[in-house]
């Protein structure tokens, strides 16, 4: 066997031996085929921000809601994101400013339905002929599309002077009516009962 020849046989071998390799490597980090199939979701966490805050513009550009928390959690199965310490502010023309806060809260994937809960509150500022309201509960849901406010839990209630509880509640901030359920029991203080602004 010349020289020519054995360095031919030589090369063939290297290079046989680097595509067997090549071969190897290839179907050793290839992932099996049950998960070559798209993976099913999970609830876990995809990403989350910190001083989370996104708004709803009006077709003037003005706001119309602002959704704020110090933290966001989002999942990557339903979309729904978890909160901490968020805020929901309304900003109705003509209408006293609406903010409903919570120790902790949830809010979908359009961000048309927020859950806040434990210690839950609602704050309509004073203004346009009505006193300062503020509701209190473990739990009120915000329909944001339909500008609703609602709660199935017990609900403390004081409008201006006069205290209200009741099992259960729904405020309608385009009316501006609000209705309680179940056993409500309260105290109208009589600037409220007159129409009078309370001092």
């Amino acid at each position: 066997m010349n020289a020519t020849r054995l360095t031919s046989l030589i090369s063939l071998i290297a290079m046989t031996a680097l595509a067997g390799g090549t071969y190897w490597l290839l179907q050793a980090t290839r992932p099996p085929a049950s998960e070559g199939a798209e993976r099913a979701k999970t609830h876990s966490p995809d990403y989350f921000a910190e001083s989370f805050s996104v708004s709803e513009l009006d077709q003037s550009g003005a706001t119309q809601y602002r959704l704020t928390a110090t933290k966001m959690i989002h999942y990557e199965d339903d979309d729904n994101s978890d909160l901490t310490h968020p805020a929901i502010r309304a900003f109705q023309p003509g209408k006293p400013i609406v903010t409903a806060t919570g120790e902790r809260g949830t809010v979908n994937a359009d961000a048309s339905i927020v859950d806040l809960y434990d210690h839950a509150r609602i704050l309509r500022a004073p203004g346009y002929g009505d006193p300062e309201m503020q509701a209190d509960s473990s739990h009120f849901r915000v329909l944001v599309n339909d500008d609703v406010i609602e709660t199935e839990k017990p609900v403390k209630l004081r409008r201006g002077l006069s205290i209200t509880t009741a099992n259960a509640m729904n405020y309608n901030n385009v009316t501006r009516v609000m209705q309680l359920f179940g056993n409500v029991r309260g105290n109208i203080a009589a600037s409220d009962a007159s129409g009078a602004k309370a001092k």
